[in-house]
């Protein structure tokens, strides 16, 4: 991705500087002039994709850590380092001018299309508030004291240490306390204490005279509280504005598909999968490997001998994904319902919509199984169905009738009712496969199903065999036999709703006509 070569003039290093200068005087920025880049399609979505990745990141690690602590530090620090905005978001020096606006650029540009996609609503614009801050915060921390400097001048913003009498006298107003003690040469800012609030609320700060003397360490917090509220404003005037762009029919779908974009591995049906899992192998694996969502189905087709559309879609696809045949879902799926109809019933009825999954009727399009994003905000049980991820009315009693301690049942549910059920199930994998936070190799945010089910088999299973093993169920990544992180490079398959989605292909009486089942 090249944007440099839109900015400088016949590469001379006087211009790179000159951009640098006026454009990008500081790799972070509070994003207040909006980027003018000429960009294609496809740098547009990448760029797109990959920030959302490093907020993403920042999310699940300020959920599983605390922030500002070491460990918290080194996990972002590791995930962000597998996105390709690595070199944007982290404090990397290159050397090389051109290179440096380049990737200033990129983090610019990718933030302001970021805000596009996120100022649609209240809930999206208040999501996309919190990651963006405690990024910055993270970025603002990673800095030493002369950068620090450098941004605070770049930025206008007239925070100057006081002088050397003046930090005496606060050092001996605080002389006792544990962060003064320790820190001799310690900075003090001199604020109005109005532009303190959330250090004076927690008594963080020495007020004098209408002043609050921050140490440098909490002038981040001034920091925050100023990219809160220009970032809020903003967000509030593109959303005024984002009707404009609904002429371009372009940008828009994808702009609106953002939030709900599945970010990691492609789970569709490959040729290394294909034939390693059986019908006779399902209840096995369903006890030992599949997630708490796909449980749940399972027991309900075990149960009642059937399924509704909506549930037997999600796990159909599901089953494709983890490696069983056309033959074998169908071999499945017959055993089952025909417990509850005869066979002529089950294929008038349902094994049209089992070839259809796997790209042998209608359409002929080889669907993917679904993300966890798409189950949980586009796929919504209806009366009857069975899919209802993690969030069910008795949740906490399922669970705890695997044993688990109660801590960790105790963690589960506070992820649950804080709307992080794949933070949830990555902690449910954890207490399940005996695996700890140190030792565990397996990404701790679970984006999808089937990366559930491969992370279980390569724990319990070890390093995959070929797939000519008999009746063998150890599957690995299509690119590497090691797992990934959950910010790694994968390839990211996108494609148009009316393909991606075999739900979207049917006619409402076709949905209809497949739900006027026999129970």
């Amino acid at each position: 991705m090249e944007f440099v070569s839109r900015t400088r003039t016949k590469g001379r290093t006087g211009d790179i500087k000159k951009v640098i200068d006026d454009r990008y005087p500081h790799r972070l920025q509070l994003y207040t002039h909006p980027p003018t880049d000429t960009i294609s399609l496809q740098e547009f979505e990448e760029l797109a994709v990959e920030r959302l990745k490093v907020l993403k990141a920042v999310e699940t690690v300020g959920i599983t850590h605390q922030k500002g602590t070491s460990k918290y530090t080194e996990l972002l620090e590791k995930e962000i380092s597998a996105t390709k905005l690595k070199d944007s978001i982290l404090r990397t020096k290159t050397g090389q001018p051109e290179k440096e606006v380049e990737n200033r650029q990129r983090d610019h540009v990718s933030h302001f299309i970021l805000r596009l996609a996120y100022c649609r609503s209240e809930d999206l614009r208040r999501w996309f508030l919190a990651q963006e801050l405690d990024l910055f915060r993270f970025r603002f921390q990673m800095e030493d004291a002369a950068s620090k400097a450098q941004f605070l001048t770049a930025n206008n913003l007239k925070y100057k240490p006081v002088s050397k009498d003046e930090r005496s006298y606060v050092t001996k107003q605080l002389d006792g306390l544990d962060y003064i003690s320790n820190q001799d040469d310690l900075e003090f800012y001199k604020v109005p204490f109005t532009e303190a609030l959330d250090l004076v609320r927690n008594r963080k700060v020495f007020l004098q005279s209408g002043y609050a003397y921050v140490p440098q360490e909490d002038l981040v917090s001034i920091l925050l509280s100023l990219y809160r509220t220009q970032l809020s404003q903003a967000l509030s005037i593109t959303s005024r504005a984002l009707p404009s762009m609904e002429e371009d029919g372009r940008l828009l779908p994808m702009l609106c598909g953002l939030s709900k974009r599945y970010l990691g591995q492609d789970y569709g049906v490959r040729q290394h999968n294909v034939g390693v899992v059986t019908a006779d192998m399902i209840e096995m694996l369903s006890k030992k490997s599949f997630p708490l969502c796909m449980q749940n189905i399972h027991a309900a087709l075990k149960q009642n001998h059937h399924l509704r559309h909506g549930s037997r879609l999600q796990y159909g696809l599901f089953l494709k994904g983890i490696g069983l045949s056309l033959d074998e879902a169908m071999k499945f799926f017959r055993t089952e319902f025909t417990k509850s109809m005869d066979v002529d019933t089950f294929d008038k009825k349902y094994s049209y919509g089992i070839r259809y999954n796997y790209g042998k009727e209608g359409k002929k399009t080889d669907y993917t199984p679904f993300g966890c994003m798409k189950i949980i905000m586009n796929n919504p049980p209806a009366a009857g169905d069975s899919h209802d991820t993690l969030i069910q009315r008795f949740l906490k009693q399922r669970i705890s009738t695997f044993g688990l301690p109660k801590e960790g049942v105790d963690v589960i549910m506070k992820y649950t009712k804080g709307g992080h059920c794949q933070v949830a199930c990555a902690k449910f994998f954890e207490l399940t496969h005996g695996i700890s936070d140190s030792s565990s190799e397996v990404e701790m945010f679970i984006q999808h199903p089937n990366q559930y089910f491969e992370n279980s088999q390569k724990l319990l299973n070890g390093p995959a065999k070929p797939p000519s093993t008999p009746r063998g169920v150890k599957i690995v990544s299509s690119q590497t036999g090691t797992p990934k992180s959950s910010g790694s490079e994968t390839s990211i398959k996108s494609e148009p709703a009316d393909t991606a989605d075999p739900m979207m292909t049917f006619s409402e009486e076709e949905l209809q006509a497949l739900d006027d089942e026999m129970l």
